[in-house]
């Protein structure tokens, strides 16, 4: 069975292929992400600047000039054609204690804005420093805790606007 393939250029330029259509490229291989292309006995030196496998979005650098590239297979025409958003997750409001222990340090205060992967507050459990990280940008809304508190699993600590 041959996979068909859309792929999107900057949003602008659409182009359809089919997996066999790749047996026709005319590339060589420079490195993990450099590759040498002739089309219509013309080259082309491409790069590969950044990619996010999740959501199938590419930067490519073809000679020098910068391309965006969503690549859709099959399965994900079907899915945007039913109007289905994929990826879509629950948006994380709240920070709770996974297990019982003490507040050793509490990084952010009501109000301030925080970026993903932040650092909110480590808590010691078991004899280990546990770091919680912000799962998303935000506001911190709350904060319900105190250093040197003793938490319960399950106990609310932190929560975002």
């Amino acid at each position: 069975m041959c996979a068909n393939y859309k792929i999107s250029v900057n949003l602008q330029n659409t182009f359809y292929f089919k997996e066999s259509d790749l047996l026709h490229l005319d590339d060589i291989h420079l490195s993990n992400q450099n590759f040498h292309v002739l089309k219509a006995n013309k080259p082309y030196l491409a790069a590969l600047v950044s990619s996010n496998l999740f959501s199938k979005k590419y930067t490519v650098k073809v000679n020098n000039s910068i391309f965006e590239v969503v690549i859709e297979n099959e399965l994900d025409q079907l899915i945007n054609g039913m109007g289905i958003e994929k990826g879509k997750t629950k948006v994380i409001n709240a920070i709770k204690a996974p297990m019982p222990g003490l507040i050793l340090q509490i990084d952010v205060v009501v109000g301030q804005e925080v970026k993903e992967n932040d650092s909110l507050l480590i808590l010691e459990a078991m004899k280990m420093e546990n770091s919680f990280l912000s799962p998303r940008d935000g506001i911190i809304k709350s904060i319900l805790v105190e250093k040197g508190n003793a938490v319960e699993k399950g106990e609310l600590l932190i929560e975002f606007e």
